[in-house]
């Protein structure tokens, strides 16, 4: 990954359960309560309790396609003088709509405790679900809540959460840990960085092998972690780049070279590679995808991530001639896409529009996401936001993906700009290895989460696969009409003027309308990448009045990530003509509207 070139330079152990899953039926609803037969806790009880904290609850894979069983593991911690029964209810919705109800009796015994639910939810896809879960005492005292998410999927490019992969170092044996740290997140694709032994030679006879930077590199590694992936439900995409060669291809085929005005071949970096021509039928077009055809017969890779450096735009042939690089790109693009489907029915192919260039013609092409790599100028808040908006218009429809780095020591930073990109039904690559966070566009150099920014960023993305129904790519921008007609007593709003503002992001689709607020008051810097020294300013509860509304209402909610509950809450609302008014309870980061259309 780059700008104007790359920048070179728990563990899950779950299956030892103390009791089995509960399943329920998608033929019904409401579904049957499983009526508990353990005793429940007496007050007398009660006092042997010191402690009981649910410290983990996740869907066992990425994504589930329709038909596929849901399993989640929930994982208790308790402090007690001696074993109580208890109760564990889970509640399982759609948007606003309840789906399942589900009872199930536990007996708490001290020290940590492993369960896991079944589930067996609609084909319907895509679809996202949110699940809300307390563990009651036997009189049905709260002792501990917790919330995920699951989604189902026909494929994960319906809504990607893709993440990264770079350590493939021989011997690394926490392949089934690093999964399941990821699906906490509900990654479900990964982009396997710099996993190749040469741009223009991906495989070796060499086990393990330098690549050429020179780091140490094993294949068997790459093979364990795709199947890992593939255990919990997650893509696993191999980097590669659409023209670039080492120096030793380019002296043996000098032919295949990539030209600039002078005639000269184009160099990138310090002599580290060498541009080639990627027009169709070029000789170095022929011999990189035979190297993707190798790719798909050797591995289990699920496709191809194409890479560029966002120059040059222009390139010239030997007789002098310029032409265009952005249809040459895209028929790459197609052409790639060909030959993934030729190996995999759900294959997927990803390229990489570095500054949002050729946008206007990669995105139509025969891409499968849109994934833009975020640089100057597109600096400020709302950029975020603009890209993906532009992006799914021009891929008529297909999920963006955006790829903007920044060090996770910017706790807020990070945590505006999941909001902003999820808000507008887009995706963020950034999360990969074990609580990594992308901070270069090398990827290697990622940084680490803190705990606090990695619950924090946990609940976001809970949040967005949750209402993806209400947010996702397969809603529209309303984003224009609703910044222009919105009010809120005390605070300015807009979705272009990007600080001391709150910032208005509307998706909309025939029943509903999610209208999400982004606070950025009291921030006094426009750019996304300028640290924050404090929170945004919190909003206290406020009138909030929409004007030109077309339809009737039947219902105002709020939900927020920021909350300890994120399910949707009511709120009161008045009508009157083209106008609608409710009290917003108050702003932290990011909360969302769900206005609900009647008839």
């Amino acid at each position: 990954m780059c700008r104007a070139g790359r920048r070179l330079l728990v563990g899950l152990t779950i299956l030892a359960l103390g009791l089995a899953g509960c399943g329920w039926n998608a033929g019904a609803n409401p579904f049957p309560i499983i009526t508990p037969t353990m005793p429940g806790v007496t007050s007398t009880e009660k006092t042997m309790v010191v402690s009981v904290q649910i410290t983990s609850i996740q869907p066992d894979r990425g994504f589930y396609k329709p038909g596929d069983q849901v399993h989640l593991l929930l994982t208790i911690q308790n402090v007690m003088e001696q074993p109580i029964g208890a109760k564990i209810v889970a509640e399982v919705s759609h948007l606003e709509q309840p789906v399942s109800r589900i009872e199930m009796p536990v007996k708490l015994v001290e020290g940590q405790q492993n369960i896991r639910l079944t589930l067996n939810p609609p084909a319907d896809a895509p679809r996202g679900y949110g699940v809300d879960l307390n563990l009651l005492a036997g009189d049905g005292g709260l002792l501990a809540s917790a919330h995920t998410a699951f989604d189902v999927l026909e494929r994960w490019t319906q809504m990607p959460r893709y993440g990264f992969l770079t350590d493939f170092a021989p011997g690394r044996n926490d392949e089934d840990e690093t999964m399941a740290g990821l699906i906490r997140y509900h990654i479900n694709a990964l982009q396997f960085y710099d996993w190749m032994y040469r741009h223009d030679q991906f495989f070796t006879p060499e086990e393990p092998y330098r690549d050429p930077l020179g780091r140490t590199l094993s294949l068997a590694t790459v093979e364990r972690l795709i199947a890992a992936a593939h255990r919990h439900g997650i893509a696993a995409m191999p980097y590669t780049a659409v023209y670039a060669s080492s120096l030793d291809f380019f002296h043996q085929h000098p032919d295949y070279a990539m030209l600039g005005a002078d005639g000269k071949p184009l160099f990138f970096g310090d002599n580290f590679l060498v541009y080639m021509d990627a027009r169709p039928d070029s000789a170095w077009t022929r011999h990189l995808l035979a190297q993707f055809d190798e790719i798909l017969n050797r591995t289990d890779f699920d496709g191809i991530h194409l890479d560029q450096y966002g120059d040059p735009k222009v390139a010239y042939d030997r007789n002098g001639s310029a032409y265009d690089l952005a249809p040459v790109l895209a028929e790459f693009i197609n052409a790639t896409h060909a030959l993934v489907a030729s190996h995999r029915s759900d294959g997927a192919t990803v390229f990489n529009a570095v500054d949002n260039w050729p946008i206007e013609s990669v995105a139509p092409s025969n891409e499968d996401i849109v994934y833009i790599e975020v640089w100057p100028p597109y600096t400020w808040w709302d950029s975020l936001s603009q890209l993906i908006i532009q992006g799914q218009k021009l891929g008529g429809g297909k999920a963006v993906v955006l790829a903007a780095y920044i060090d996770p020591s910017l706790e807020r930073n990070v945590r505006l700009m999941d909001a902003i990109v999820f808000a507008s039904g887009g995706g963020h690559i950034e999360l990969g290895e074990k609580d990594g966070l992308l901070a270069d566009a090398y990827f290697p150099r990622y940084g680490k989460m803190s705990i606090q920014l990695a619950e924090v960023v946990r609940r976001y993305y809970d949040f967005a696969v949750r209402y993806e129904d209400a947010l996702g790519p397969h809603t529209r921008d309303a984003t224009g009409e609703y910044s222009r007609n919105m009010e809120m007593h005390g605070a300015p709003s807009d979705a272009g003027l990007v600080k001391d503002k709150v910032m208005v992001i509307a998706r909309e689709s025939q029943e509903q309308t999610a209208v999400n607020l982004i606070n950025l008051l009291g921030v006094d810097n426009p750019e996304w990448k300028a640290p924050l020294a404090q929170d945004p300013r919190p909003l206290d509860a406020t009138t909030v009045r929409i004007s030109g509304v077309q339809r009737a209402v039947k219902a105002v909610r709020v939900a927020s990530p920021d909350e300890s509950d994120p399910s949707l809450q009511p709120l009161a609302f008045h009508q009157a003509g083209e106008t609608v008014e409710f009290q917003l309870p108050g702003l932290k980061y990011w909360s969302m509207i769900l206005i609900e259309w009647g008839n």
